[in-house]
């Protein structure tokens, strides 16, 4: 089957076509960065003002670079939800309306089983890890350990109480001046601070339990920025404390639900799953319980429609699809999923 995946939850309009038998054909993302840049944060309405704008282009293009013309698609895979509603709207109003043009099957996708699908795309000298395993989903407002026992059948393990991962260092980095998106800017700063001088705690690893909380945290960041000279080089200190925090935290809450689990395989998903030193970590706890850690390539790691593509694919292959009308889900539980 070829798939083409369309991804519109939130700021980036991700396109991409899926070969079950050649894989990955193609793909193009859009990111709305600079336009939510001078507001500090994404607004909804901007947002899907500007996936109406960018979707059709991106379709064309990708379409164009796949060699394939849209009668030879053989189904449509759109996120549905959880994410902004007028965003998600935008996708699932042209998957569905080029669906029932080309008369092809149209099959909405959870953006959270599109992330932790997303490593299984990837070339893996130990092949496609198969379920049971664990996956730790860190992507913008969620941080959930989940037990995979079959592709569709998820088990919340743990989430966050509070703030996400992603979201802690975003906050964490505006408070101490960083541009927008303040994530990725504070983990380009710990790559120049010294460790060791500012520590923080690992929240919630001194009790029992599968779940995060980060908001404290980033209260202990911003009392340590304030207190101190502001200089460039205290900025990346604190920024390596709070980074070395945060994964730290992480990897004990991952060891934690392998052996919950009875697994040792642990794939990672999610905007912060492309950080470099929870990369390092994570494969190191991995090596020494004898397990494996999977992780899709940084690119796939933010929102993209090759992850929709390809979650699609499956769940078209195993005859599900939806009906014509144009339906989104902003909230969503995963546990509410199929099995394919």
């Amino acid at each position: 089957m070829k798939v083409l995946g369309i991804e519109t939850s939130c700021d980036e309009t991700g396109v991409a076509v899926y070969d079950t038998r050649a894989g990955l054909r193609a793909h193009a993302l859009y990111s709305q960065i600079a336009l939510h840049a001078e507001y500090g944060g994404v607004v909804p309405e901007l947002a899907s003002r500007d996936h109406v704008r960018k979707l059709l282009p991106l379709i064309r293009q990708t379409l164009a670079e796949s060699d394939l013309r849209p009668q030879d698609l053989d189904g449509v895979a759109y996120t549905a939800g959880p994410g902004l509603v007028g965003a998600l709207l935008v996708g699932a109003g042209v998957a569905r309306a080029l669906a029932w043009a080309l008369d092809v099957p149209a099959v909405a996708i959870h953006h959270m089983e599109g992330h932790l699908l997303a490593p299984l795309m990837e070339d893996d000298p130990l092949g496609r890890p198969q379920p049971p395993f664990v996956a730790l989903l860190v992507s913008g407002g969620h941080t959930q350990l989940v037990a995979v026992d079959a592709i569709g059948r998820y088990r919340l393990l743990g989430e966050t109480l509070d703030d996400a991962a992603g979201e802690a260092f975003d906050k964490t980095a505006k408070l101490m001046g960083l541009p927008y998106p303040g994530g990725p800017q504070l983990a380009a700063q710990a790559e120049l601070g010294v460790p060791g001088r500012f520590k923080f705690a690992r929240p919630m690893t001194d009790r029992p339990g599968l779940d995060f909380s980060f908001s404290g945290l980033k209260t202990q960041v911003l009392l340590a920025w304030q207190n101190s000279d502001r200089s460039d080089q205290t900025r990346a200190d604190i920024a390596r404390g709070f980074e070395d925090a945060v994964v730290d935290t992480l990897a004990i809450k991952c060891q934690r639900a392998l052996d919950a689990a009875g697994c040792d395989t642990l794939v990672v998903a999610g905007g912060v799953g492309a950080n470099r030193r929870l990369r390092a970590k994570l494969a190191a706890m991995a090596e020494k319980r004898g397990g494996r850690v999977c992780f899709p390539r940084p690119a796939f790691c933010t929102d993209n429609g090759a992850m929709i593509a390809y979650a699609g694919a499956l769940r078209l292959e195993a005859g599900q699809h939806e009906d014509a009308a144009v339906k989104v889900t902003p909230r969503w539980d995963m546990a509410l999923l199929r099995e394919v």
